[in-house]
């Protein structure tokens, strides 16, 4: 426990897998982790599987996440998904902010912390996702970009509020690329946003708030990670997709 903070690892899914390939992906970690102990653990599945593998999961430790939401409560808004249509599925967390969210479909920081806020006031956790571009990073805004992003979707909130939030920490160039931060670099990183959670509220709630790393997470490198101070966890993409390489990772840190 890294003071009092319990390690918090994600399986994101992204638009992967059949139902039927979902569902036996959660059997497969239902038998090794429904009763995980020292380690929290989900899965981010699509809207589509949401109901079937909710099925497979519940009664066990293993929490069920939604990959995103609409700020609207309801109306005409063709595709998309409501808190209301989430709530009663046993959803627990939604992710928002995800990097191809914002650098695929265009989704601002107004964007974001309007969601953000709709997902807190429905009674879910939410998932934060924060990063930088490589061009950001060489060109030595890595400080700005994270402060604007963790700023815009936090000021503003309750301190009861920031209790049910998640930040995770994925530098865009990391995600899917096989290229991975160093463990300086992402505990750097961690830092600086704690720090400006710091700001915003105050020490106690910066040092209670869970800031997962995500980018080309895997067996060989979460060790590494996971045991820096300010790492609390991991938002893990193609890894996740294979109860063989997610346990990898989920191993590597309870063993």
């Amino acid at each position: 426990m890294k003071k009092n903070r319990e390690l918090f690892i994600a399986g994101n899914w992204k638009m992967n897998t059949s139902v039927t390939e979902g569902v036996k992906l959660a059997e497969g970690l239902k038998e090794k982790y429904g009763n995980i102990k020292g380690v929290r653990l989900a899965v981010a599945v699509p809207f589509t599987h949401i109901i079937e593998v909710g099925k497979v999961i519940k009664g066990t430790s293993i929490e069920l996440a939604a990959q995103n939401m609409n700020e609207n409560e309801k109306g005409a808004f063709t595709g998309e998904i409501s808190a209301l249509m989430l709530k009663d599925l046993g959803v627990k967390l939604v992710i928002i902010g995800h990097s191809e969210r914002r650098h695929i479909y265009g989704e601002s920081n107004e964007t974001i912390a309007l969601k953000v806020k709709a997902v807190l006031n429905a009674g879910f956790e939410c998932i934060l996702c924060i990063g930088e571009t490589r061009e950001e990073r060489e060109s030595g805004m890595l400080e700005k970009v994270l402060k604007l992003q963790v700023e815009s979707a936090l000021c503003g909130l309750s301190t009861d509020e920031i209790k049910r939030v998640i930040i995770a920490y994925e530098p865009v160039w990391a995600i899917g690329t096989g290229l991975t931060a160093s463990k300086e670099d992402a505990e750097n990183a961690h830092k600086f946003i704690r720090k400006t959670v710091s700001d915003i509220f105050d020490e106690s709630v910066a040092q209670k708030i869970i800031i997962q790393y995500g980018g080309s997470v895997n067996a060989s490198n979460s060790a590494s990670l996971l045991s820096a101070e300010n790492i609390d966890g991991a938002l893990v993409g193609g890894a996740s997709l294979s109860v063989e390489k997610f346990s990898g990772i989920i191993d590597s840190v309870i063993a």
